[in-house]
């Protein structure tokens, strides 16, 4: 039965382009489909049941086998594109968690009303930067419950994004606990500094927004 399931695997990914990425995706939806068959047969399923029950949980593979031509075309052309919109995106993020740290300075410094108008066009100014930032590189994509979505967010949970997403988080925290107690011993505006703690939340969550764009 192994070989009847790799066979409808190489069928399904017979228009892939022919390397190690595509040879690394069918393994798995492979190791998942032989998993998925053998717990039918346990459960009493007939040998062709168990298969037509499982094949059919792979779904639409379309999307996959057009991303996989995607990296294939990516990896062949030079990647000073795919650079500059990499800095393009570093730049913007950078600005807009700097905005979103800074933004209770004016608060803090001037104390009034003024103070509060620059706070909220900081957090303006850089919530824009961020859903621009996200509009322009985000793919409306429906997630269907299937094997191929699985083995995708499989894939994400296994890259470095997932690290580099933690180090961010991380750091903005540091730097934001940092920033808090140097202001509040600093000007002793404690029932004002605590706002610093709801920045760096809303920061956490557009970054990992972000990161669950970018997949």
């Amino acid at each position: 039965m192994n070989n009847r399931l790799r066979e409808y695997i190489d069928n399904l990914f017979a228009t892939a382009p022919s390397n190690s990425k595509t040879t690394e995706v069918k393994e798995e939806i492979l190791q998942n489909l032989t998993d998925k068959y053998n717990d039918l047969i346990g459960e009493g399923k007939s040998e062709d049941a168990a298969f037509n029950i499982a094949v059919a949980s792979i779904g639409d593979v379309s999307d996959l086998i057009r991303e996989l031509h995607g990296l294939s075309q990516q990896n062949a052309r030079p990647a000073q594109s795919g650079d500059k919109g990499q800095n393009r995106n570093a730049m913007f993020t950078a600005i807009a968690i700097a905005l979103y740290i800074l933004s209770p300075v004016p608060v803090i410094i001037i104390q009034n009303e003024i103070g509060v108008v620059f706070l909220f066009v900081c957090i303006a100014i850089a919530t824009g930067l961020i859903v621009y930032n996200g509009i322009t590189k985000s793919k409306n994509q429906p997630v269907p419950d299937t094997m191929v979505e699985e083995f995708k967010e499989w894939r994400e949970r296994n890259s470095g994004k997932n690290q580099l997403k933690k180090a961010i988080t991380s750091a903005i925290w540091a730097v934001g606990l940092v920033i808090y107690f140097i202001l509040s011993f600093a000007t002793g505006a404690w029932y004002i500094t605590w706002v610093i703690f709801l920045i760096i939340g809303a920061i956490e969550g557009i970054v990992k927004a972000m990161f669950d764009m970018s997949k």
